[in-house]
């Protein structure tokens, strides 16, 4: 995680966490029943739902999302336009050092496709192929998060029910109405929060670690076919900078002056 995005979710959360401290006793808030119903009652619904590897997947992915840094845009194509110099000088079998160095599987595997000598077709299907797959799994990943999301708020009404129910059968007693009061009214805090200060925004850093993923995998793809197909690097980067940002772009704009030169344009006065 980035610095500013670090020291904007603790100053984010701070001013959450103080709107409990406000107008009350932080302590008011904590209620260990209502806290085993809505994660023990989510946690079991979950099991139910997805097999034990899965959920183990989905947090390697959570984890690597927050943890590992990815490439920018700007640097794979930098790779691909040094590559492509590198195999006009030395022959496509000098990427094989490249192959073996990288720390991008996705560029791993499209330069092991192009080193064995695989026709243009053939790596735009194999590597076509990689991506939809890649793509079904991630997707498969937010939904299972956001499935898990749905369940808090579900088991946090269960709590409430709890907590009414036992109140119901207190009445008369003071003492039992006042022990079952803060189960209903936690447990739905419970679930509201672990849903939407977690799970869905966890769902949300899935979804765009696998679009940036994607972007840079479209930028391999199209970079390594170019590679093969002997393009010019000049030619190649122009192509590549066409999935940046403009202010992302390497190469400075053409000149008026040399576009009204090679069209003939007369400048007006």
């Amino acid at each position: 995680m980035k610095n500013k995005n670090l020291v904007g979710l603790l100053l984010s959360s701070s001013l959450f966490v103080l709107g409990f401290f406000i107008h009350g006793n932080i302590a008011l808030y904590f209620n260990l029943s209502g806290l085993l119903i809505v994660c023990g009652g989510t946690l079991t619904a979950s099991l139910v739902s997805f097999k034990f590897s899965q959920i183990t997947i989905v947090f390697k992915v959570l984890m690597s999302a927050y943890r590992s840094p990815i490439k920018k845009e700007t640097e794979i194509v930098n790779i691909l336009i040094d590559l492509s110099i590198r195999s006009r000088a030395e022959g496509i079998l000098s990427l094989q050092r490249q192959e073996n160095e990288t720390s991008i599987l996705f560029l791993r595997r499209a330069l092991g496709c192009l080193v064995d000598g695989y026709q243009i077709e053939q790596i735009r299907d194999i590597l076509n192929t990689e991506m939809y797959f890649f793509k079904m799994r991630r997707e498969d990943s937010e939904r299972m998060v956001r499935s898990i999301a749905d369940y808090f708020p579900a088991f946090g009404i269960i709590g409430s029910v709890v907590g009414l129910i036992t109140m119901l059968g207190g009445i008369g007693d003071t003492s039992v109405i006042l022990r079952a009061i803060p189960i209903a009214l936690t447990s739905t805090l419970y679930g509201l929060i672990f849903s939407n200060f977690f799970f869905l925004p966890f769902a949300s850093v899935i979804k765009e670690r696998t679009n940036q993923e994607l972007l840079l995998q479209k930028i391999i793809l199209e970079g390594v076919i170019a590679i093969n197909s002997e393009m010019n690097s000049v030619i190649l980067k122009t192509k590549l900078e066409s999935f940046l940002t403009p202010s992302d772009r390497i190469g400075n704009l053409v000149s008026y002056a040399k576009i009204r030169e090679r069209f003939n344009i007369e400048k007006r006065e």
